[in-house]
């Protein structure tokens, strides 16, 4: 993975807003030495090493996380904010708390899902069957939380949809859990659909952050889009 694909979108004082190729992992997990957005961080903007907080691994080992407020998976590409101070980080932090921040994604997902428009809202827990697993059907495990995934159908034939996703609350793996919930698992997603092939040209899991809307510390809102990857663009012509 090169990390000359990274895109600056949105840069300031206070902040900077990425557009994260599909397949870079955004911290060094303890154990592969693969390249890293928290890597390309270090490197372009040393200064915020300390900025934001650390992630404390199960061996006990300390993974910098500079100016890290939120995250995407490895194969998610799209809109990633990076702070550059602390007062900023514990800003957006509390936005993100306080379901302030306005996150959009784009995404496509197996069958034909009749309705223009709906709305998902099922609790998630941990999966009963697989440890790596989120669930929101019946089964799941540990403490439920809130979630709720509003989506509406851009383009869909009898095979695949293409949806917009609004996500009204952050849960982990939210919008792949919620569409396997109802039957319309993301395309390319080995963990929460392993038995369906890659299709529509993906060899990753069909998901890109293409929208975001937060404030800034003096209260101006900044909105900012990512531009769809050439593996999005290409399966939007494969749906006639």
């Amino acid at each position: 993975m090169s990390l000359n694909n990274i895109k600056i979108l949105f840069e300031d004082k206070n902040v900077l807003v990425v557009d994260k190729p599909a397949g870079l992992v955004v911290h060094f997990d303890g154990k592969t030495k693969e390249p890293n957005l928290c890597g390309w961080i270090l490197e372009k903007y040393p200064e915020l090493e300390n900025v934001g907080e650390s992630l404390i691994l199960q061996n006990g080992k300390e993974i910098k996380r500079p100016g890290i407020v939120h995250r995407l998976d490895r194969e998610t590409s799209g809109i990633l904010i990076i702070v550059k101070n602390q007062e900023t980080f514990l800003n957006l932090k509390q936005q993100f708390k306080d379901k302030k921040i306005k996150k959009i994604y784009k995404t496509f997902v197996w069958g034909e899902i009749k309705d223009e428009e709906g709305v998902i809202d099922r609790s998630i827990g941990r999966s009963s069957s697989d440890f790596r697993q989120w669930s929101a059907q019946r089964g799941a495990r540990g403490v439920l939380r809130e979630a709720v995934t509003e989506y509406k159908v851009l383009k869909r034939n009898k095979d695949f949809s293409f949806l917009e996703v609004n996500l009204k609350t952050g849960r982990t793996h939210q919008i792949r859990v919620h569409m396997k919930a109802i039957n319309h698992p993301v395309v390319g997603d080995r963990l929460y659909a392993p038995k369906r092939e890659f299709a529509l040209g993906f060899n990753r899991v069909a998901l890109h952050a293409f929208f975001i809307e937060f404030s800034l510390l003096d209260g101006k809102k900044i909105k900012i889009e990512a531009p769809l990857p050439k593996d999005f663009q290409k399966a939007i012509d494969l749906i006639k």
